[in-house]
């Protein structure tokens, strides 16, 4: 990276506090969820997860009662 005033281009090592001067920066811009909202995030992914994978036993169960079937008849 060029510095602005000069052009001279900053060594890795000059630019390492910078880096981690934004990052404290950018941290303090975070909007963290209050311990509710996070609980209940966590609740609705759960129960999302519950559900999906009741579906997919549902399709698997189904799926191999067919191919029984048709393994039996032939």
């Amino acid at each position: 990276m060029a510095d602005k005033k000069t052009g001279e281009k900053k060594g890795f090592f000059r630019r390492i506090p910078r880096y981690f001067k934004d990052v404290a920066g950018e941290f303090k811009k975070i909007a963290w969820p209050t311990k509710k909202t996070a609980l209940n995030n966590t609740l609705v992914v759960l129960g999302f997860c519950v559900v999906v994978g009741l579906f997919i036993w549902g399709v698997d169960l189904l799926l191999t009662l067919i191919v029984n079937l048709l393994l039996r008849g032939a």
